[in-house]
């Protein structure tokens, strides 16, 4: 049985790749406008000519194909990190947080994504394990958390706009 066309290997091998190089190389050459003003045809051919040469590199290809997933798993928990601190900081008058509580609330949701990645990927039971050298690893981690949310609140409340 054939594979579905997305996931082939000349898809995700050549077709990607080609589009991607072709696309990023017309795209900053038509926004530094490096070659001069309304030079779309020329900038087509240099990105069209890049691209070819990236694909009909191994080396240089398979690098942009095994970067491209770690790039989009990257750009999505960034994604979901502003969406949540967006939900912290919110902007809108009377605010009931104050600036210290902000930061601690933005380090615990950061604390609170790292600790569900490591969750979903399976890296949690790989770190944390119940042997006596993760014992120590898990107090560490517990120490550090208590001592700067203690610094955050000592250092950051209580202060008034006048202060």
């Amino acid at each position: 049985m054939d594979a579905p066309v997305l996931i082939s290997g000349y898809f995700l091998d050549y077709i990607l790749p080609f589009v991607l190089v072709f696309t990023l190389i017309f795209a900053i050459l038509q926004k530094t406008k490096l070659l001069g003003e309304d030079k779309k045809q020329i900038n087509a051919i240099i990105g069209l000519v890049v691209g070819l040469i990236l694909i009909a590199t191994p080396f240089a290809r398979d690098i942009v194909v095994k970067l491209m997933p770690f790039l989009a798993i990257f750009a999505v928990i960034l994604l979901v990190f502003m969406l949540l601190y967006g939900f912290i900081e919110g902007k809108k008058e009377g605010d009931v947080l104050g600036p210290g509580l902000k930061i601690t609330f933005g380090i615990l949701l950061g604390i609170a994504l790292i600790a569900f990645l490591l969750l979903i990927t399976g890296w949690w039971d790989k770190l944390f394990q119940s042997s006596s050298g993760s014992m120590i690893l898990i107090n560490g981690f517990i120490i550090v958390v208590v001592v700067v949310v203690l610094l955050l609140v000592v250092l950051g409340g209580g202060k008034e706009k006048g202060e």
